[in-house]
């Protein structure tokens, strides 16, 4: 029986359905169900006191068919094995739907970084790097930010890394700054292919987004920028939630920037009442206004809920409150499988993490193309390119869950796995 809370059973019984209305060889769906291998490495470091520390780090790689592994770096205290493989699949899987040539990997450190000086985070980083270097590179298996991890720390993987090669190789990772190979419009990009990709599917629906009503659960990069998009696009954004709790306003949230602002001064969302640049809890009546929790934002009264936080977010114990028909996951594995199969039958509409959070991926792709060919293109051409990217990838997807009668989820699945099929059989030739 599936542990339906294991992300990495849930990846593969995913797989596994969606494989069952193609006639995929054994061998194919063998490797996809397991990894290509899990690196482990030791790091001992000296602390700023003297004292001598080891570190644990890993990368795992999943699957290089369609191209080099790519996939996150995460610095976490407690980090889930079963959580990083499946994490490493559905990068492979979100790679395939959105159609650029990587596979799957993901890694990182056991560590929580708030308890490291900036320069001990640096010796630990190049130290990692240093272990790690011969299973990563540009055409091996490029690393981007994560969880914890950041532009900076990207910047210092590049330089150990070009140190050890002997010479500069912008393309080991992504999400890198600007002045060293960074792309244009990274930042916003997942946020802003999740818009693409769920106005593409409304398109389909004959749905507009005018006054469609949008509950956002999660106000971190992603979040926030989903919400500004959507809110540009049409749609009423009408409640945000970050862990510490959120905000619901009936009428509809005027200015996305402002909030971002006010939880970037407080810390938190759930006081951000703002009229004007305003923002306090004394205009919450004025406002009509009410403080929700942070699970509360799913079971609101919308259109559109957007799971943009961590994963299981939506389980058997919710799923039968959430009273939304479309749901946008820009979070990775949202939804267990039950409340999948629940949702399904209340004749809801899930857009899926595969589909809806693969701006990310496109642009970190865009990113390392650039840096391959010495070239630098505006946000205007990386915002073009994405959309066309999302686009494609949602009609696609969309118009194989007609012909196979299934859901989006395992058409995208469908789509994916045709390409890896595809690409498999050329490989073989």
């Amino acid at each position: 029986m599936i542990m339906d809370n294991n992300p990495w059973e849930r990846a593969k019984a995913q797989l596994k359905k969606a494989a069952s209305y193609l006639s995929l060889d054994e061998l194919t769906i063998a490797k996809l169900l397991n990894l290509d291998r899990v690196v482990e490495v030791s790091m001992p470091i000296k602390m700023d006191d003297g004292k001598v520390k080891v570190f644990q780090g890993f990368r795992v790689q999943h699957s290089n068919v369609l191209g080099p592994y790519k996939g996150g770096l995460r610095y976490h205290s407690n980090v889930d094995m079963d959580e990083v493989k499946a994490l490493a699949l559905w990068m492979t899987m979100k790679n395939a739907v959105i159609d650029v040539p990587f596979g799957g990997a993901k890694g990182g450190i056991h560590i929580d970084p708030k308890k490291l000086s900036e320069k001990e985070l640096e010796i630990l980083t190049r130290e990692f790097t240093r272990k790690i270097f011969p299973v990563i590179g540009p055409t091996l298996d490029i690393p981007a930010p994560d969880v914890n991890t950041n532009s900076k720390i990207m910047a210092w993987i590049v330089d150990e890394y070009g140190k050890i090669k002997g010479k500069e190789e912008l393309a080991v990772v992504t999400g890198k700054p600007l002045d060293k190979g960074g792309a244009e419009g990274r930042i916003e990009a997942t946020g802003l292919g999740g818009g693409y990709a769920l106005q593409t599917i409304l398109k389909n629906i004959n749905k507009k987004p005018k006054d469609m009503t949008v509950a956002v659960q999660g106000f971190g990069n992603v979040g926030v920028f989903v919400a500004k998009y959507l809110k540009e696009a049409g749609f009423k954004i009408v409640a945000l939630s970050d862990s510490k709790g959120g905000i619901y306003i009936e009428d509809g949230i005027e200015d996305i920037s402002v909030i971002e602002q006010c939880k970037r001064d407080s810390g938190f969302l759930a006081g951000c009442y703002c009229v004007g640049s305003v923002c306090d809890l004394s205009n919450r009546e004025k406002l009509g206004g009410k403080t929700i929790s942070s699970a509360e934002v799913l079971e609101l009264p919308v259109d559109i809920i957007v799971p943009a936080a961590l994963e299981n977010s939506i389980t058997e114990e919710n799923a039968d409150k959430i009273k939304a028909k479309i749901i946008l996951e820009m979070a990775n594995g949202p939804t267990t499988l039950k409340a999948d199969e629940i949702l399904s039958e209340k004749g809801a509409l899930i857009i899926p993490d595969i589909l809806a959070n693969s701006g990310g991926v496109a642009v970190s792709y865009f990113e390392w193309y650039q840096n391959m060919h010495n070239e630098k293109w505006s946000k205007e051409e990386v915002f073009a390119k994405l959309k066309k990217k999302m686009e494609l990838a949602a009609e696609n997807i969309y118009k194989t869950s007609l012909e196979y009668k299934v859901s989006l989820r395992e058409a995208a699945y469908i789509v994916a796995l045709k390409r890896i099929e595809k690409e498999t059989k050329s490989s073989r030739n």
